[in-house]
């Protein structure tokens, strides 16, 4: 009777677990400590080599981030759309590169996440060639930076 009570409060408790809501975007990024300031080197100015990424919230269910890449270049923004924790350090991320402008692309990404920093491992545009691979710029061969969170 006691294994059979056993079995019966293991079975409703996986049950519970199953049926429990995903975590919001807004969550795995909290969980996984985005928000905030991202950099090569946060004591450098931005530049193309030293991007400062910002991750931010102005207004709940809205999270957006944007990547300086120092003067004389636009800021580029990205909307996200969604977010699924793939594992305890790699997070999968839909979101609309500049949205709202004529150049407005929904992009596939993903993310290692771990120890305070940051990298890029996986881009591919919705229905275009796939831009960064193990986290290699495919165009160029190169790693895609590792950004460090700043304080």
């Amino acid at each position: 009777m006691v294994r059979l009570v056993a079995a019966f409060v293991l079975a409703a408790a996986a049950s519970a677990a199953s049926s429990a809501p995903a975590s919001s975007t807004e969550d795995l990024f909290a969980q996984f400590g985005l928000f905030g300031t991202w950099a090569v080197d946060c004591k450098q100015v931005a530049s193309p080599e030293n991007p400062h990424v910002n991750i931010m919230t102005p207004s709940p269910g809205l999270i957006l981030e944007d990547h300086d890449l120092g003067a004389g270049s636009a800021v580029n923004r990205y909307s996200v759309l969604s977010a699924e924790k793939l594992s305890a350090n790699r997070l999968a991320v839909q979101v609309i590169f500049q949205p709202g402008t004529d150049t407005e692309e929904r992009q596939q990404l993903v993310w290692a996440v771990h120890d305070r920093m940051l990298r890029t491992l996986f881009n591919q545009p919705q229905d275009g060639p796939v831009r960064v691979k193990d986290g290699v710029a495919v165009a160029y061969g190169v790693q895609t930076p590792l950004l460090k969170k700043c304080e």
